[in-house]
């Protein structure tokens, strides 16, 4: 019939009843002249048109249907207008690099004129598209994307009623004056801290003088971020109102401390966060993206329940592109592309294995991780689960689908792939080790399921041979519970004790 999006039940209903539909702009005709569809026409996007009738707002794709009366457009696509609002500081960032780089994937020029990036038709000088970014608070944000005033929102987090998928990746890192003579903090300690329970450097390793918190206003998203970490909004007697002044605010106060973004820090200080048992928690790029940093921030673009503009969905589809994640890159966040290091390179880890070995873990054990982390890589794509259950978390389902796609475009030919599976030190050993081959091969099954014509990876298992944090804390478990991905040159000999 031609009709794509309307369901057949409103397609019925639509022709019984078209004798009593009152006399709307537009009548929307099946192409062999069996079915007619009248309404008011809400938009045209060049490939689907979008109608309000008595029976709701329906779309239907525009190659099956001949459109007659006065409100039928022009079957030219239209200007596509593509409105971002959300967080200022990544969306000021990423926004206008992101849309130039999607435009020389499409071989068309781009035009900067007041904030706004215009797509331009090389050969009839045509605006194809227009992209811009408003600073938004993340209520008014959402309130314009529900209202039709936005296209995509840059969030923090995601929301229940709207689409999300993930486009950068960024970390919060706490950030004192450059004088300041504290090097690190535990991450209790900084709990404390945020929560108004310390007053004095001296209560968590530093000298004797008054500590003075700073913080963002608790409506915005970095606020909300962190008051979801820590259970309560920050008990901040310095507010600010962005990530700039923020930052610049520390700096200036020797005895100022405030947790702010990755790529805001500006002329404040870093400082090292660790946790209980005091392994180092270190934001470098792979951490971020394998989320063994435990205050990793993903950036989210989140998406309406209506039919994107043509524009926009392409728009949404190149953001996996190696194009896009290099844009992302350049403009001082973490991209998703996969980061490789080597295993036995990390000597952090390996130091971490040693030391948070408990009295169950043997020297057999140790022995057979560093044997089989010889030769081997470890890729940033790792696979956690959601709390007592056997479904992978939401970023770990996307890095199931970017794992899928790669195998079958042979990323990794001529290598070896490991699932290698973890698990906190909580219980048996035993129990443990079990527990986390079973994981790494819930793993390799979705996977199959996913891409079933691809030579799956080996699987191994670990148990709790290698913790990244201290067992001791939710957040420390959560971080120990996980399956990695490795990578090892096919000539590479085979663990007998592989787990296959």
């Amino acid at each position: 019939m031609g009709f794509r999006g309307i369901g057949a039940a409103m397609v019925f209903i639509a022709c019984a009843f078209a004798g009593m539909v009152r006399a709307q702009d537009v009548t929307l005709t099946a192409r062999d002249g069996g079915l007619a569809l009248s309404g008011t026409l809400l938009g045209w996007d060049g490939e689907f048109y979008r109608v309000d009738t008595p029976y709701g707002a329906l779309t239907v794709d525009g190659e099956g249907v001949i459109c007659d009366g006065p409100g039928c457009p022009d079957l030219t696509a239209p200007k596509a207008v593509v409105r971002v609002a959300g967080e200022a500081e990544p969306g000021a960032a990423m926004v206008g690099p992101l849309a130039r780089a999607f435009a020389a994937t499409r071989g068309v020029d781009t035009r900067e004129e007041g904030g706004v990036t215009r797509l331009i038709d090389r050969q009839g000088g045509q605006v194809l598209a227009e992209f811009s970014f408003e600073p938004m608070g993340h209520e008014a944000a959402l309130a314009a994307l529900a209202a039709g005033r936005a296209e995509l929102v840059v969030s923090v987090g995601t929301e229940p009623d709207f689409g999300a998928r993930v486009l950068a990746l960024d970390a919060l890192v706490p950030v004192v004056a450059p004088d300041n003579p504290v090097a690190k903090i535990a991450s209790v300690d900084l709990a404390r801290v945020l929560s108004g329970g310390v007053a004095n450097w001296a209560e968590v390793g530093g000298p004797d003088m008054p500590l003075v918190v700073h913080g963002l206003e608790p409506e915005s998203g970095v606020g909300k971020a962190l008051a979801a970490r820590l259970g309560r909004d920050v008990a901040a007697s310095e507010v600010h109102g962005d990530l700039a002044g923020l930052a610049a605010a520390v700096a200036r106060d020797p005895w100022a401390i405030a947790v702010t973004t990755r790529g805001a820090a500006g002329k404040a200080k870093p400082i090292t966060l660790t946790d209980k048992c005091g392994f180092p928690l270190v934001p470098t790029p792979l951490s971020v993206k394998a989320e063994d940093y435990p205050l990793a921030l993903p950036l989210q673009l989140l998406t309406p329940r209506r039919r994107l503009p043509l524009m926009a969905r392409e728009f949404l589809e190149f953001l996996a592109l190696p194009e896009a994640q290099a844009a992302i890159q350049s403009a001082g966040y973490v991209d998703r592309s996969p980061e490789r290091q080597a295993l036995t390179g990390d000597g952090l880890r390996l130091m971490n294995a040693i030391a948070g070995a408990g009295e169950e873990t043997s020297l057999s054990d140790l022995k057979r991780l560093v044997g089989a982390m010889d030769g081997a890589e470890r890729v940033s794509l790792t696979f956690r689960f959601e709390d007592g259950s056997s479904t992978l978390e939401a970023a770990s389902q996307e890095n199931l689908t970017d794992l899928a796609r790669m195998l079958e475009a042979g990323l990794f030919r001529d290598e070896v792939l490991v699932l290698a599976g973890f698990s906190d030190g909580s219980g048996d050993a035993a129990a443990n080790l079990n527990l986390s081959q079973n994981r790494a091969t819930a793993v390799r099954d979705a996977l199959a399921a996913a891409a079933p014509d691809v030579a799956l990876p080996e699987v191994m298992a670990f148990g709790e041979a290698m913790p990244m944090a201290c067992d001791e804390t939710a957040a420390g478990r959560r971080l120990n519970r996980r399956v990695e991905l490795w990578v090892r040159p096919s000539m590479a000999r085979d663990d007998p004790e592989s787990g296959n």
